[in-house]
């Protein structure tokens, strides 16, 4: 696939990039290669093979999802410089 100057102005005015004039001809001719790169992958038969997130077969370790802390008000509040009834108490900053 061929990019044009003018596509590439498009593309980038959608980007929100600012490309100045003398370098839309070097970046149209990089885009187009990856285009073509692009095509290229499009060709293989990818029929049968599962998604992977990473090249090497590993499984993350997991954790049993159980509560193992908690009930500790008290030790959270303690660093607290003001605590009213249980909460940490702020100064108001809204009027």
């Amino acid at each position: 696939m061929s990019l044009d100057k003018d596509t590439v102005k498009n593309i980038a005015y959608l980007a929100r990039m600012r490309v100045s004039d003398d370098k839309l001809e070097p970046l149209a001719g990089e885009l187009s290669s990856i285009m073509d790169w692009i095509e290229l992958l499009q060709e293989l038969d990818t029929d049968g093979v599962e998604p992977m997130a990473s090249v090497s077969d590993v499984t993350m370790a997991q954790r049993k999802d159980v509560v193992t802390d908690g009930n500790c008000q008290a030790a959270v509040l303690k660093n607290a410089p003001d605590a009213v009834d249980g909460f940490f108490a702020v100064p108001k900053v809204v009027e």
